[in-house]
């Protein structure tokens, strides 16, 4: 059986060197399931292999979603100017200074000449465009606007990577504190406190309980810092893994995100905006509602909103209105139910779900303002009783000698 468009950008691409019977060097590329499948194929050529490597897209760098985005774009904009499909991928591979992506474009278009669809090329590569992205490309092309629906991407992306941005960058400063806080901390008690409690043993004098706690706590970190520093960098290594592979912690970070006291009100907005305009891109493009939904749960980011949506879908599958179905799932405030509960209504459910995406993307950047404006004092104090707590530890012997002096 032939092996299709599609499935051929599935194949894994095999890079080559080799011989030939002259003793001539060649060198090339070739699709195939497996490295022995190369070596077999070539050898019947008469080729003497003499390295086979697996092509990778990170081969030079790394295909990212700001990339995707700019991609989607540039796109967008040439294909409103008129600018035929083929043509434009050259233009943005030309002009393209990431050469993963440029190896990505190449074996797209590569794939569109064959006479393959878009759309369905784009299928072969869901680590780079996902079930949302190739639907609407696909409703772009069956109806004849793919330059609207590209559009339409390029700004439901820019705006979720704008979102991501905010939460990450609220995130940021103060974890960067406090790391810069806990290799100070390290510093004084390793090299500085040891100073002090040399001089403190010539004064032959009972210490104050603060100064032997932190003369205490610098042996501990002279004595063990190897230890101290590899398990906290195991523990933060395996925290990152568990929560990028290990579905129960996956599931135990989400629904703990929520729930943080400052950081969780804004977490929620940010995956309600997500929600939302992801629900407004998909519904404008002329997908059905329940179709539509399954994208809208993968893109809220946030497990407790994608099982909420799947109970919604559900729903909305049985003849219950989609704001009956948000109200019963509890995860959303009033004000979003009673805007699409407007938009069924007035039958522009596209509209209100994206004034409401506009809505809480404007919070979240006031949100993250205030936490800029909350943390500094807040981090300030800690620094300052951190800090200053060990300072005032080790001279509290000095002040007790001066005044017996």
């Amino acid at each position: 059986m032939p092996i299709g468009k599609t499935d051929a950008a599935q194949t894994p691409l095999f890079v080559w060197e080799g011989k030939d019977k002259t003793g001539k060097f060649l060198r090339g590329e070739m699709r195939a399931a497996t490295e022995t499948v190369v070596r077999t194929t070539l050898r019947r050529q008469g080729i003497l292999v003499t390295k086979v490597k697996k092509q990778t897209f990170g081969r030079g760098g790394k295909v990212g979603e700001k990339d995707i985005a700019l991609f989607t774009r540039q796109m967008a904009t040439m294909l409103k100017s008129g600018v035929p499909l083929l043509q434009a991928f050259d233009i943005v591979i030309k002009g393209n200074d990431n050469p993963a992506l440029a190896k990505l474009l190449t074996e797209i278009k590569t794939e569109i000449e064959g006479g393959s669809p878009l759309s369905q090329v784009f299928r072969a590569y869901p680590q780079y465009f996902d079930t949302l992205y190739c639907n609407l490309v696909a409703a772009g092309e069956a109806a004849g606007v793919l330059d609207h629906l590209l559009d339409r991407l390029a700004t439901y992306k820019e705006k979720i990577l704008a979102i991501k941005a905010k939460i990450k960058s609220a995130l940021f400063y103060p974890t960067a504190v406090l790391v810069v806080a806990f290799v100070v901390t390290a510093i004084i008690m390793i090299f500085v406190i040891p100073q002090f409690k040399q001089v403190f043993t010539s004064f032959g004098a009972d210490l104050p309980a603060p100064t032997l706690l932190v003369i205490a706590i610098s042996d501990f970190f002279v004595d063990y810092w190897w230890l101290i520093f590899s398990v906290l960098g195991a523990a933060i290594y395996a925290f990152i893994y568990a929560a990028k592979h290990v579905p129960a912690v996956q599931v135990f970070m989400d629904r703990l995100a929520l729930k943080l006291p400052v950081f969780g009100p804004v977490i929620r907005k940010a995956t309600i905006a997500r929600w939302t305009r992801t629900l407004s891109t998909m519904f404008a493009a002329g997908v059905p509602l329940v179709e539509a939904l399954d994208s809208v749960g993968g893109a809220s980011g946030n497990v407790v909103y994608r099982e909420a949506t799947q109970k919604i879908k559900n729903d909305v599958s049985t003849g219950v209105s989609l704001t009956a179905a948000m109200q019963d799932s509890g995860v959303f405030p009033h004000m979003v139910v009673q805007m699409i509960a407007i938009g069924e209504e007035s039958g522009q459910l596209d509209q209100m779900s994206g004034k409401v995406a506009d809505f809480f993307e404007q919070e979240v950047d006031d949100a993250v303002e205030s936490l800029s404006s909350l943390m500094e004092p807040m981090i300030m104090v800690i620094l300052g009783v951190l800090i200053g707590g060990i300072i005032v530890a080790m001279y509290l012997p000095i002040f007790k000698l001066g005044a017996v002096v």
